[in-house]
């Protein structure tokens, strides 16, 4: 029987202390290491903590790094020479020994926003670890989120406090604010605003559609179909490392795999694991249909309009002038090719690949009515 320690991720935190800390205060936040432990229990078992810095410098910050037993790792700052890399390359060289000599370490922390490791976190994904970047949103340098196979932010984290001492549930307007806010629904879960900014229609709409794209493509790539919820999120990730659920107003990823399944867009069932559903698209609700009968109107007309098959070029704009507002990303399709090759697929329309003109003509199978 398989020990459930030997399944959960074992963690090691590298933390730039110097750039984390003054990241936060210039938008107005304490660095305080408890809310990111926090965060990152959640995600397995921390096995090292490491900060470096001069600490003769941040003495303010040391009570806070030992009370979350994280290591202290003093890098003296010498008044006859620069030594400005001397932590970075201290921390570089002891993730990179650690991740050599404990293959039992599965998860990497790097907490800086400093692209000078940038290099490293690609070294660490080679040896065929996974890394978590943490960084303060305005002081990140915007190659290092994409590097990582995630990315979290400090000044969204929960329980983040202001230089004031005042709780930072939600970044204020000048500290770094995704721009994306929360729901109104989600607001009210937890009785009140809070401090959050509904998100607009929008919003939630594009989740929608980053949600059915990456679901689409996971669904096709799979040999059975079959998509569990803990890979729809890792496909997320790896999409876009800084997402986060919370960013829609969402306290976990189940929940928002609930909403949409209330919004009919999703179709929630038993997986194999308990806690890990298996995730299906609301056949019924999606309006696939509903779109495959107003491509296939919109050539039907055109075709009588023009006296012949009408091009691929163009098209969309025929279905939008009939339906305001269309997107087949909405259903999940990556564009309005896959999308017209899909209703092909269901014998929906026909369409052939005229070389001459380069271009695809589509048209209703006979014996249809138009």
């Amino acid at each position: 029987m398989t020990n459930p320690e030997q399944l959960e991720e074992r963690l090691a935190v590298f933390i730039d202390h110097e750039n984390v800390a003054i990241g936060a205060r210039s938008v107005g936040l304490r660095f305080d290491p408890k809310p990111l432990m926090d965060a990152l229990a959640e995600r397995g078992r921390l096995i090292a903590r490491k900060a470096y810095a001069d600490w003769n410098l941040f003495r303010e910050d040391r009570r806070g790094m030992v009370d979350a037993n994280v290591e202290l790792v003093e890098i003296p700052q010498r008044s006859d020479s620069v030594r400005k890399n001397a932590a970075d390359i201290q921390m570089a060289v002891d993730a990179i020994e650690l991740a050599l000599t404990r293959d039992f370490v599965s998860t990497f922390v790097i907490v800086s926003g400093d692209s000078d490791f940038t290099p490293l976190v690609g070294k660490l994904r080679e040896l065929n670890r996974r890394v978590i970047g943490v960084g303060v949103k305005g002081s990140t340098s915007a190659m290092l989120p994409g590097a990582c196979d995630e990315f979290l932010f400090f000044d969204r984290l929960d329980g983040v406090q202001r230089l004031d001492g005042r709780s930072s549930s939600a970044p204020s307007d000048g500290a770094g604010r995704s721009g994306r806010g929360r729901s109104k629904k989600a607001a009210s879960r937890r009785g009140g605003d809070g401090g959050a900014v509904p998100a607009a229609e929008g919003d939630l709409q594009a989740l929608e559609r980053l949600v059915t794209r990456t679901l689409s493509g996971l669904q096709g790539s799979s040999t059975d179909g079959v998509v569990l919820s803990s890979n729809l999120k890792r496909a997320l990730l790896r999409k876009d490392p800084t997402f986060a659920e919370q960013d829609y107003g969402f306290r976990g990823f189940r929940e928002m795999l609930h909403h949409l399944a209330e919004q009919k867009v999703l179709v929630l069932s038993e997986g194999t694991a308990q806690g890990d559903p298996q995730v299906e698209f609301a056949e019924r609700s999606t309006g696939v249909d509903e779109a495959f009968d107003l491509l296939r109107r919109t050539v039907a007309e055109l075709a009588e309009e023009l006296g012949g098959d009408p091009p691929l070029s163009g098209l969309k704009d025929q279905v939008r002038k009939r339906q305001p507002g269309f997107s087949e990303k909405d259903l999940g399709y990556g564009g309005f090719l896959q999308f017209c090759k899909a209703a092909v697929a269901r014998g929906v329309l026909r369409m052939d690949w005229e070389q001459e003109d380069e271009e695809y003509y589509l048209y209703v199978p006979s014996g249809d009515d138009a």
